[in-house]
């Protein structure tokens, strides 16, 4: 992969990283508590646990992509971006283009799930 490849995935994933902090951010300046004297009913107390772990939920989800992020950023700091953890072959700049964070190829990664769908079944 040329540097100025490189530097496109760098940028995108930094300015990736930005979003993600961003909303992050957002999330938790609105506020994840409710006060239980807020709420007139039961029903409301529920919608509201709903929605308090639904946030929490996706604030996980954010904290893995982000260590995902961080992580490809330090390979192309590091020039090992762009190849396969498993294998060590090269991951073709299409998937790359689709998924910037992945550190498998496509062979490996079908393989990872299929093993993955023999232990679900």
């Amino acid at each position: 992969m040329n540097k100025k490849e490189l530097k496109k995935f760098r940028d995108l994933l930094v300015d990736r990283r930005d979003e993600v902090n961003k909303a992050a951010l957002k999330i938790k300046e609105e506020g994840m508590g409710v006060s239980t004297d807020d709420l007139p009913d039961e029903v409301d107390l529920a919608s509201s646990e709903s929605e308090q772990s639904m946030h929490l939920r996706l604030r996980d989800r954010e904290l893995v992509l982000l260590r995902k992020i961080e992580k490809a950023i330090q390979k192309i700091d590091d020039g090992d971006y762009g190849t396969c953890e498993k294998c060590s072959e090269e991951i073709g700049i299409k998937r790359l283009e689709a998924r910037p964070v992945t550190d498998l190829c496509i062979r490996c990664k079908e393989e990872q799930e299929r093993f993955e769908k023999s232990y679900a079944e």
